[in-house]
């Protein structure tokens, strides 16, 4: 049985069978985002440059630099070197165009919005082939702000009905490399002209320098080269589909005429998973173990999230918001279980009134 509204408390519920969350809120005692506001912003302002961008910044270098490198471990004729290669590559790719132009959208990169839409570019458009602009509109225009609100910001783009559970939980993320350059143009053509052609522009010169290098420092033909670069574009392809659906869908869902605010639409309608060394890295914090946080302050970079979630964590608690936390293997038995409800049927409305 629910608690009641004037019981005054606050429960996540994750129920042991599905993995399904379900909140109780009690909109009386709901604070001010204000409030939170005031407390991170006083540690990013008494955090150092290398806290803030520096540490993040080495991370991207980092990134550039292990893309590079791989091409020297994919010339080995020794299978485990050559799939090694493949492996480090395709981490670093993630690295890039997830990580880095996540940051880079949001203008979290450096304090910069010149140097941050430029990284976005390469980042995005240069090494992904997916336009910058069509991402900032989907994911900063749209997602961001509609968070969890039904035909804004729901998360409906990751869904596929008329894919069986199994099919599309491990097998359809593989058409990742394939599908992502055709969204792009799908999305961004209907636009503007010449945001079309720039996209057009700088995806092919990232994609013909790519093949350049995988020609002259790995000595591979272009059919070779072609299969190396969606074999390693599919390294992450299957949790980065995982994470996208995890920390949204199955939570509560609000439509537009009736949304709530701010700080309780993020903390209801988000989640973190557990810290993993390689998603944390290849991801971002801001996308896997610290998203609660990158929702309720979008513009600052992974590593200032991982540093103000436990103020974050404690402020709701504190104020009987959820805070919803999960391990990536209950989140995959949850959609396994339950994905015609999740990914099929129409989502229902969370009645925020009261008690939810």
């Amino acid at each position: 049985m629910a608690p009641s509204l004037d019981s005054g408390l606050s429960v996540k519920k994750i129920e042991e069978k599905t993995g399904a969350i379900i909140d109780y809120v009690d909109l009386k005692k709901l604070p001010q985002f204000g409030a939170l506001s005031e407390k991170v912003n006083s540690i990013v302002d008494s955090s150092s440059w290398w806290e803030r961008h520096g540490v993040d910044m080495c991370l991207h270098t980092a990134g550039f630099i292990g893309w590079f490198y791989s091409h020297f471990l994919l010339a080995s004729t020794n299978p485990l070197v050559f799939t090694a290669g493949i492996l480090l590559l395709g981490c670093c790719h993630g690295m890039i165009t997830i990580k880095s132009a996540h940051m880079a959208v949001h203008g979290a990169v450096c304090a910069s919005p010149f140097w941050n839409r430029m990284w976005c570019f390469v980042a995005s458009d240069i090494v992904g082939t997916f336009s910058a602009d069509v991402g900032y509109a989907i994911h900063v225009k749209g997602h961001h702000p509609h968070t969890n609100i039904i035909g804004l910001g729901d998360s409906s783009t990751f869904k596929a009905p008329f894919v069986p559970s199994m099919l599309y939980m491990f097998v359809t993320p593989l058409l990742l490399p394939i599908m992502t350059p055709l969204v792009a143009l799908k999305e961004i053509i209907p636009e503007s002209f010449f945001k079309t052609v720039r996209h057009l522009v700088l995806a092919y010169l990232g994609l013909s320098f790519h093949l350049y290098l995988l020609a002259t420092i790995s000595h591979l033909d272009i059919v070779t080269s072609i299969l190396v670069i969606f074999l390693s574009r599919n390294v992450l392809a299957i949790p980065y589909i995982h994470v996208n659906i995890f920390q949204h869908i199955g939570l509560p869902m609000y439509s537009q005429k009736h949304r709530p605010k701010k700080i309780y639409q993020m903390t209801t309608g988000v989640l973190n998973l557990p810290r993993n060394p390689v998603l944390d890295y290849c991801f971002g914090h801001g996308i896997i173990s610290c998203h609660t946080e990158h929702h309720l302050f979008p513009r600052l970079s992974d590593n200032m999230c991982l540093k103000v979630q436990p103020a974050v964590k404690k402020f709701c608690l504190d104020h009987d918001l959820p805070y919803h936390e999960d391990s990536y293997g209950r989140r995959v038995q949850h959609f396994v279980l339950n994905y015609k409800q999740l990914m099929v049927d129409a989502p229902p409305i969370t009645k925020f009134v009261g008690l939810q």
